[in-house]
């Protein structure tokens, strides 16, 4: 069973390399860190991160080609798995639109903008030129090629939420990120992913699918549900209608709460305003409950568990139990 850790790119600097140590002293297999607007740069973490680590894998959760151009995204793919000795994944997708609209973005094709990013970055890792496809989101020229050699062709894990992405996960990615929110959700998601891989004539051991839930573990449930309520109050207005619908909820739902932490900038407001029912999205409580959850998952076939924020109200003592309890756990021998 592989573990990795996801974070938000919110925190000071100094606090991923601690945490990204304790997850490499606790067993965790990859450190991922997400890299939203407006927010630290996650290409940066992830360099302090690769300087105090030997052995466990990073990556970025997500890039994407509206924001960041394929071109840049193949340099500094090269360039931290240069970096990090063979160590790096890129977490790729479309981005949400959610957000996108901050700075006048409205992203178009996102599939076909995505599905092009991933086979030129893959072309030009390998030392090949980029030639123009029908769709031409990229029309680059045939001097569009990477001027070093790469040490490797790195693996990129798609990020899903939407059907049509899902199906990308299983038709062109090495890996997946989708997200469960419920951790249920993986019935869903697992079926627009293997629909993918029927298309390409792939199989399903050929990708490394994670699955994303969001936790939140302390012995003091109370703060535990207040640090998820700040992860839902920022990112639940983005998400994909597929997990909204899986929550009995609607965009409109989340609408108060969108306005008061985007808008108003208001956090407490916007965490009062998250209810029970969205609650629901992540796992809330003590490791035992983490195990409970998880469990089902592994019982659906899971291979790769990937944690995500908040961990809890202190995420560096929440990794180091989840290290002591969780992953023994799932690793026992039969």
């Amino acid at each position: 069973m592989k573990f990795s850790l996801r974070l938000n790119n919110n925190l000071p600097v100094d606090q991923y390399v601690a945490l990204a140590q304790a997850a490499e002293t606790a067993g965790f297999d990859q450190f991922w860190v997400s890299n939203d607007l407006f927010l630290r740069s996650a290409p940066v973490i992830l360099t302090a991160v690769a300087l105090v680590t030997q052995r466990i894998e990073i990556g970025t959760c997500i890039l994407n080609p509206y924001t960041i151009n394929p071109a840049e995204i193949t340099m500094l793919s090269a360039t931290l798995d240069e970096m990090s000795n063979g160590r790096f994944n890129l977490g790729l997708s479309s981005g949400a639109g959610e957000f996108l609209k901050w700075v006048g973005i409205a992203p178009e094709k996102p599939v076909t903008a995505v599905y092009e990013t991933v086979r030129a970055v893959n072309r030009l890792l390998i030392g090949k030129r980029i030639t123009p496809t029908r769709d031409d989101f990229l029309n680059w020229t045939d001097e569009a090629y990477l001027r070093f050699p790469a040490l490797r062709r790195v693996p990129i894990y798609i990020g899903g939420l939407s059907p049509n992405m899902l199906r990308l996960i299983g038709r062109v990615g090495d890996g997946g990120l989708p997200l469960l929110l419920p951790p249920e959700h993986y019935e869903t998601v697992i079926t627009y992913i293997r629909e993918g891989l029927k298309q390409a004539g792939r199989d399903e051991s050929w990708i490394d699918i994670a699955a994303c839930v969001w936790c939140s573990i302390s012995d003091d449930r109370a703060a535990a549900e207040d640090a998820l309520r700040e992860k839902i109050a920022y990112y639940g207005h983005a998400l994909s209608p597929l997990i909204w619908d899986r929550l009995g909820l609607t965009r409109t739902d989340f609408d108060p709460v969108e306005q008061a932490v985007v808008v108003e900038n208001d956090v407490e407001k916007a965490k009062s305003l998250v209810t029970d029912a969205m609650l629901q999205i992540g796992i809330v409580g003590t490791a035992q409950d983490l195990i409970t959850r998880l469990e089902k998952l592994v019982a659906l076939g899971v291979k790769h568990i990937s944690l995500g924020p908040p961990l809890g109200p202190d995420p560096l003592a929440a990794v180091q139990v989840i290290g002591r309890e969780v992953l023994p756990h799932f690793r026992r021998p039969l």
